[in-house]
């Protein structure tokens, strides 16, 4: 498997291009097709007998109370580019529950998938306005809710985090650290003060960290205080990325998608705010280039399991730091985010959207 200069997989597609036979022409065709109609969004969801991928991988007992033996891990919808950030949006009368947000990076849009309806394009652009093309992944990364049910967006090819007002436009909620620009912010979470939490690795550079617009000499994990105010609380890690606190927000944890050292760090969170020294909660080093992926999203439950995206798939440790098991999806498996009751988990993999039923629920549901 070959990384790229930041030690994500480079996809399989873009290192093994062959000539197709006319019999591998027809039947591309014929499986294009039907990819397209899965995640066309004129196309209405036509049935909820939804294929499966994937297996549980159970290490510990204990996984047991978190996930049913006989779940499964079902496929919504494929035919993205890189799927990624999802967030599910709460919605009064409807008879699902709400419906879930998430962006495809390449393609510049933000998603929705609704139960009874498939995918439709949310939002377009998401994450890059400008007039020429800006690289691989000019999209919005993580979604989330800001505490009056708006729409905030790590963008890529803006550089920024912003939030999609009410019956408006956007509105830039950061975008530069002393007067230098941020890197491409990656994923983020709301402290329950109203303080925004993010990561910002070069992901979103057209070159990553090589990228000659680049301004800044570290990746940080930053936060935003509910009035405005910007601070670095970390650039000890190279590639921070997903990012979750603990159920009682006394832990920040942050993944670092890093191939040479891919760990998520648990950061113990002081009274104002900042970072105490962190330790390395999981090493998942020894698992890449053995499994697809690398450590990327991450979400925890009500009893401070971390659900956490990683080689193989979504990682469930217990606060203890202890691996219960794995949602193997087979797939380089990007993030995944609490939705319905609280108790679905839906994880972007790649091409596909998935979802598995728990025994849980997610944090402050």
């Amino acid at each position: 498997m070959q990384l790229d200069p930041g030690g994500i997989p480079v996809p399989v597609w873009k290192t093994m291009m062959k000539p197709l036979t006319p019999s591998q022409a027809l039947l591309g065709a014929a499986l294009a097709g039907f990819v397209l109609l899965l995640a066309s969004p004129a196309g209405a969801q036509d049935s909820v007998n939804f294929s499966t991928i994937g297996e549980i991988v159970r290490l510990d007992n204990g996984l047991n109370r978190l996930i049913d033996r006989e779940a499964k891990i079902e496929v919504l919808a494929s035919g993205f580019v890189w799927s990624e950030g999802p967030v599910w949006v709460a919605e009064e009368g409807n008879e699902y529950g709400g419906y879930l947000l998430f962006s495809d990076i390449p393609k510049n849009s933000v998603m929705k998938w609704q139960e009874g309806e498939g995918v439709s394009v949310y939002l377009k652009p998401s994450g890059f306005t400008g007039v020429v093309e800006y690289g691989g992944e000019p999209g919005s990364n993580g979604l989330l809710l800001d505490s009056e049910g708006r729409l905030v967006s790590c963008e890529h090819g803006d550089r920024r985090v912003s939030v999609l007002t009410k019956n408006g436009g956007k509105r830039t909620l950061v975008d530069h650290y002393q007067e230098k620009r941020l890197n491409s912010p990656n994923d983020a979470c709301y402290r329950s003060n109203g303080d925004l939490y993010f990561t910002d690795p070069p992901y979103g550079l057209p070159k990553r960290w090589e990228d000659p617009d680049r301004e800044l000499e570290f990746c940080g994990v930053y936060r935003l205080s509910a009035d405005g105010e910007l601070t670095l609380l970390t650039d000890e890690m190279t590639r921070p990325n997903g990012i979750a606190f603990s159920p009682d927000e006394k832990t920040l944890y942050v993944a670092q998608s890093d191939s040479e050292a891919a760990i998520w760090k648990a950061f113990p969170v002081k009274e104002d705010g900042s970072l105490g020294d962190s330790r390395v909660f999981y090493d998942a080093t020894q698992m890449m280039g053995k499994l697809p992926g690398a450590p990327d999203g991450l979400k925890v439950d009500r009893e401070g399991n971390l659900f956490a995206t990683g080689p193989g798939g979504v990682h469930v440790f217990s606060p203890e730091g202890i691996p219960l098991g794995r949602i193997s999806t087979g797939e380089r498996t990007a993030n995944c985010a609490w939705g319905n009751d609280g108790t679905v988990l839906y994880m972007t993999a790649d091409t596909y959207l998935c979802r598995i039923q728990t025994k849980t629920k997610g944090a402050g549901w």
